[in-house]
């Protein structure tokens, strides 16, 4: 027996032969003396070629993996638009390059800037750039794509490329084992995204030379078992078993009711970022949409959509959900989201600056035009908005007035819309927490978006992936807040949700319920183990310690301890 060693990226057991894929062509001939302007040319045609198929990609990639998945081929498409990407390509074209080795040359240049960052998730995208730089080449060269396998395989590589990974048929694909990459690799992140085991980091001893050996990957303890046999192997078959049985279980919990032993309520809803996602909203049984992202149908336009484009997308999703609330955030793009036809201004501290609602509050026009989208859409059923990013009163006062505009203009025009629209409040700075009692007198909902609730609280970055324990979502000021927006809601009897990762966890769920919490959103996929969770609470006497932690709550005050 032999055991491979690297970071566990996605949890499960997996059993099966290894099968190695990546690309095996020639790099690019280095050779001189095309015409540049046919070669600048040719690098055009492909650029728009790949974009289109980045489009295509994209959309495939949410309706397997969810927004996060459609994000990444987002970022690929604004990697084509770089201009240093672009200028590398240009210059080396001009030199008499062929177009095939500009575009290989140039990704391999801005790569090896990347590789020589400090930070590691800004080195990790060394494989996003590889990725759209060898599209390019192979659409110049006129390569298929490679083969795949045929048969139910633990797939290995160097590291997958996220085109890669989306071609893959998940039916085919037992589980993912690469030599590098890491938690924050697109590797992982799809992987986690489509359910499939996944080891990253394994080093060379991870070689071609295994092709065909049987192996066992363990997804949480970031092993490669090969040649399991004995004791060991009767236990990694029992551990397989029980995986089945319980996605068996998990499978059977769809379509029931999201309500605790002693009957207890909390209704599990998803998050989304494109209407093509609600599919797996309703196949997961989701109770509602908690959040979609509409920045995405931002991020994925060439220019500012339109009132038409965006209500289209709207309606879509609130037919679809058939009655149920779909809660739409409006924009919020900046920080780590840009859009191109909106440059930003550079800022010391992205996080800080222009972002949310602030550019909503600063371009009047196109929050209107979105505000319009919403309001018309409300007519095909249950729409409730939300505004992102609020820390002052007179923020929600400026919104809902300009609400309050679009309506009478609506009316005026005899445009059909629904005037009881819920309007409300994302929970994720400190200061709109402190306010939460005031804020909840102009609002009809609070939604708690923990991720950047976590990051300004604890004033530490989300994006960087180096401070990994100090990011901690479950540190008592964060838990300490969620409960102060939650007191503030029930006081002003509006209804309080969690849109954030912290939503997901269920070792949580008891503390959410003794909160009052009345929704929590999260990906589809995690629908089934949350409900699972939620109704074995009250079998082991938890459900009556929590009325006992909740007797001890009110008799206490506030900034006492949230007991677990």
């Amino acid at each position: 027996m032999e055991i491979l060693r690297g970071q566990g990226v996605s949890g499960g057991v997996a059993r099966g032969p290894l099968w190695f894929y990546g690309h095996s062509r020639e790099r690019a001939q280095a050779r001189r003396g095309c015409d540049p302007a046919r070669e600048r040319e040719r690098l055009e045609k492909a650029r728009r070629q790949a974009a289109l198929a980045l489009e295509e990609l994209a959309r495939r990639a949410r309706e397997r993996a969810g927004e996060e998945g459609g994000a990444l081929f987002e970022t690929h498409a604004l990697l084509l638009e770089d201009e240093d990407f672009i200028g590398a390509m240009d210059r080396l074209a001009g030199e008499g390059y062929s177009a095939e080795y500009a575009a290989e040359q140039a990704g391999e240049e801005l790569a090896a800037l990347l590789e020589a960052m400090e930070d590691p998730y800004m080195r990790e995208r060394c494989a996003d750039v590889r990725d759209v730089a060898g599209r390019l080449r192979d659409l110049l060269a006129g390569a298929g794509e490679e083969a795949l396998p045929e048969g139910p395989v633990v797939l290995c590589a160097q590291d997958l490329a996220p085109s890669q990974t989306l071609r893959l048929d998940r039916d085919k694909i037992l589980a993912i084992a690469t030599r590098g990459g890491s938690g924050s690799s697109h590797t992982a992140i799809l992987a986690r995204a489509m359910g499939i085991p996944a080891v990253c980091g394994l080093g060379e001893g991870l070689c071609q030379t295994l092709q065909g050996r049987e192996a066992w990957v363990l997804g949480e303890e970031g092993q490669v078992i090969l040649d399991a046999a004995g004791e060991q192997l009767e236990r990694l078959k029992a551990r397989l078993e029980e995986q089945t049985r319980r996605r068996e279980l998990l499978r059977e919990l769809a379509g029931r009711e999201d309500v605790t032993l002693d009957g207890r309520r909390l209704s599990i809803c998803c998050n989304i970022g494109a209407p093509e996602e609600v599919e797996a909203v309703l196949s997961s049984g989701g109770g509602g949409i908690g959040l979609f992202r509409s920045e995405f149908l931002y991020l994925a336009s060439r220019d500012w959509p339109t009132e038409e484009e965006q209500y289209e997308a709207y309606r879509k999703v609130a037919q679809a959900m058939g009655g149920r609330r779909v809660v739409v955030r409006t924009l919020d793009i900046g920080a780590d989201k840009g859009v191109d036809y909106f440059p930003l201004a550079r800022e010391e501290n992205p996080a800080l600056g222009l972002r949310g609602v602030r550019v909503s509050l600063s371009r009047p026009e196109v929050f209107r035009t979105q505000l319009r989208a919403l309001y018309r859409a409300s007519a095909w059923g249950k729409i409730a908005i939300m505004f992102p990013m609020i820390a002052s009163l007179w923020e929600v006062e400026e919104c809902r007035r300009l609400c309050g505009q679009v309506m009478d203009q609506l009316e005026e025009e005899g445009v059909p819309f629904n005037r009881e629209t819920e309007v409300g409040i994302m929970m994720e700075t400190p200061a709109a927490v402190l306010m939460a009692p005031e804020l909840a007198q102009k609002a009809d909902f609070f939604s708690v978006g923990t991720n950047d609730l976590t990051q300004y609280t604890l004033a530490c970055d989300r994006q960087n992936s180096g401070l990994g324990r100090f990011f901690d979502p479950r540190h008592p000021a964060v838990l300490r807040s969620v409960e102060l927006a939650a007191r503030a809601a029930h006081e002003a009897g509006i209804w309080i949700g969690i849109c954030g990762e912290l939503g997901a966890d269920p070792e949580l769920l008891p503390a959410f319920l003794d909160m009052g919490i009345h929704e929590v959103s999260v990906s589809p996929p995690a629908v089934l183990p949350l409900r699972a969770a939620l109704r074995k609470i009250g079998a082991d006497g938890r459900a009556q310690e929590g009325e006992k932690r909740q007797k001890r709550r009110r008799q206490a005050p506030f900034f006492g301890i949230i007991c677990f």
